[in-house]
């Protein structure tokens, strides 16, 4: 009987050896803060933070280290620095990018200690939309992108919301940030001339598609921005070498997260 106690107690002990083990993995918010102190970040990129808030937008949006997440167009892969860190050891990032051979791609290939496990995947509306099996994905983030979309045709900005829906598994996450337009200026025109969108507009999209508003936040809002210059006129850009407008700062932006309810069927139309 001692025996079978000393035993049972050598595997009670080991068996909380191992799960105290598990638990010194980094958490998502250490993650995070190693990624934007990580070195092969530029010091350009990183003068952005204080406009951009990465931590506080990726906590929002509830990105965890074991996800599988979609980075739509991320062109020069300034969030790509900070999530290809974070999902590189439990998670998988797959950069859905219409510029698989260009500097981007370059970038990746450049830092395989950071970048190797990123995924690239075709993405250009309207031809090349789909971003992978359906259910597939936890979570799908786009970053100022909406109105570039908007721009070509609103179909083609509604395809992206449809299939990012049909991506994500119940209860996936469609994370959007995007620059603001004042609430009464008509989408599309805002979007052509000042390359923002209203607010409401965004959400309708969203409930329209099927998804649900799990969270508004004003992590991206800026004050200073009263939403009626066009946005390559701020920083980083200052087109149109106006110093002046660089005591705005980066544009007022909404920040928005989306869920996909659990076991809901696609909307019909």
């Amino acid at each position: 009987m001692n025996k079978l106690i000393s035993v049972l107690l050598t595997i009670i002990c080991c068996t909380y050896a191992l799960c105290e083990a598990a638990d010194t993995s980094p958490d998502v918010h250490t993650l995070l803060q190693q990624a934007v102190a990580g070195g092969w970040r530029s010091d350009a990129n990183k003068a952005r933070d204080q406009y951009r808030h990465p931590i506080e937008t990726l906590e929002f949006f509830g990105l965890r280290p074991d996800m599988t997440v979609v980075e739509l167009t991320p062109g020069g892969g300034w969030y790509t620095e900070i999530l290809a860190l974070v999902l590189r050891d439990r998670g998988q990032l797959i950069a859905a990018s219409g510029n698989l051979n260009g500097d981007y791609a370059k970038k990746l290939s450049g830092n395989p200690a950071v970048f190797g496990k990123v995924k690239l995947l075709e993405f250009s509306p309207p031809e090349h939309v789909r971003m992978g099996a359906d259910g597939s994905a936890d979570m799908v983030l786009t970053f100022r992108n909406l109105h570039d979309w908007l721009n070509d045709s609103e179909l083609e900005l509604e395809a992206v919301f449809q299939t990012a829906f049909s991506v994500l598994k119940p209860g996936g996450i469609f994370g959007v940030e995007e620059h603001r337009a004042r609430p009464y200026m008509n989408a599309e025109q805002s979007s052509k001339m000042l390359h923002r969108i209203p607010e409401s507009y965004v959400i309708a999209l969203g409930l329209k598609n099927g998804f649900v508003l799990a969270g508004i936040s004003e992590i991206n809002a800026n004050p200073n921005d009263d939403e009626t210059v066009n946005v390559h006129r701020l920083l980083p850009d200052l087109a149109g070498g106006n110093e002046s407008l660089k005591t705005i700062g980066e544009s007022d932006r909404m920040t928005l997260k989306f869920v996909k309810p659990p076991q809901a069927p696609r909307p019909t139309r």
